[in-house]
Order: structure tokens, then sequence, then C-alpha cells
């Protein structure tokens, strides 16, 4: 991956599907907090309602706004690595659009990427916290008791989603972008076992306000999800060592 040596500091990766009702919120949050030196680009999977549209025109009045519209291969995880290819910045971060995760939160992550390579927004760490349904909250506690005991303890939220990473790890950490959140376990476990240095910061994550929740098919198909993530987790171990 190259960087085509554009002014940029942050590059801000956001996959999105049907999120009309929360992605010009989160356009400004990011550009109030980041400001300038800052792209946000808006990896969309071609978006029934819109949200495509709404990005599009953002984009034509702001250059700092790009616009990735796909139309193959969708899911998070190949419309996140989609991004990440054609981000310029020296620090690229991603996260969900939904205003779950703080964009607040943004500049601390890459301020702290002058002294890490990778910084977590971590749920389980001091002044984390998961303020979502029992039955999610509960999941994601297990998904991630299964990948430290399988994987390593080197991280406490290893299904975060919510990342910020030096460009030249993307060089050397190769991982599978399918699936849901499985991707960012392969990534994280990866960039310990090469030794880049990873810090997690705590933040709390919130049920969304406005849209329809993607894992509302996950919520309600627990045990479907997690053989996938279990599955997941044990090729990434055999595979990596």
């Amino acid at each position: 991956m190259e960087n085509k040596k554009a002014n940029i500091a942050v590059s801000v990766v956001l996959p999105t599907y049907n999120e009309k009702d929360n992605i010009k919120e989160m356009i400004s949050q990011l550009l109030h907090y980041l400001k300038k030196d800052v792209e946000i680009i808006v990896s969309d999977d071609n978006s029934p309602d819109g949200t495509w549209k709404i990005v599009q025109n953002i984009a034509k009045s702001d250059k700092r706004v790009r616009l990735i519209r796909r139309f193959k291969d969708k899911g998070v995880g190949p419309s996140l690595w989609d991004g990440i290819k054609a981000s310029k910045g020296t620090y690229v971060a991603w996260m969900d659009c939904d205003l779950t995760m703080p964009p607040s939160l943004v500049p601390k992550m890459v301020k702290l990427l002058e002294d890490y390579d990778v910084v977590v927004g971590s749920r389980y760490v001091e002044g984390g916290g998961d303020d979502r349904s029992l039955i999610r909250v509960v999941t994601s506690r297990l998904i991630n008791w299964f990948a430290n005991i399988v994987l390593n303890f080197n991280i406490k939220d290893y299904d975060s989603g919510f990342v910020a990473a030096k460009r030249e790890v993307f060089k050397d950490v190769k991982f599978n972008p399918q699936g849901h959140g499985e991707y960012c376990i392969e990534f994280l476990y990866k960039c310990t076992k090469k030794g880049y240095k990873v810090k997690e910061i705590g933040y709390v994550f919130t049920e969304r306000k406005l849209g329809e929740s993607k894992t509302s098919q996950y919520i309600y198909s627990v045990f479907l999800y997690g053989i996938k993530y279990i599955k997941r987790i044990l090729i990434i171990k055999l595979k990596t060592n």
C-alpha cells in the first residue's frame, strides 16, 4: 500500500450500509474534532437508502470527504479494506458510523500513535464499558474470552472494530477481510505476534439512536455467529503459528 505523499495526517475510514440517518452527523463530528490534514473515506456498499448520495453531496463542497461506492464483495471487512487501500494519511483509523463509538476519541487515539503502532478503542479496559443489550454484551464477552484463551491475552477487546494504526503496519500485517468482526481479531492478533506495540484506550459503547442495527440478525442467531467466530479464531491460530 503506497502513501501518495499527500499532505494528510489522518485518514478515517467509515464502512457504511444504510446509514442515511447518521452519516452527516458522523462526518460533521469527525471534521470538528480532527479539523485539517484529515480525509474521511466513506466506503459504502451501494446503500439502498441513499447514504452514498448524501456523502457524494458533502464531498462536492468539502474535499476532505471522499466516497467509495461499492457494488461487489459487500460486507464490513471488504468495505473497510477498500477504504484502507484508498487512504493517503500517515495514520489510518476506522470505526462504525452509527455514533455508537465517540468521534471525540479519535484525536486521542492518533496522538497515542506517536508512541504506539496500533491503538484500540476498548470496552474492556479502564474507562471502558458496554451499554448495549445484555445478549450483545454477553456474546461479545464470550468471544473475547475465547479469543484470549486460544490466541493470547495481549488484547482485551479483540473484536473492537474501533482502531487506529500507523500506515506502515498494513505493509507487514495482512488479514482476511471477510466476515463481520473476525477481521479485527486477526489483525490485532497478527500485530501482537509481529511485535508491534498495541495500546487499548477505554470508551463506552452505546446502542445506536437512529437507523436499523446491522446486527439484528446477529442478536437472534447468537449460536450461528458464535460458531463462525470460533472457527475463524481457530483458523487464525493454526495458520499464524
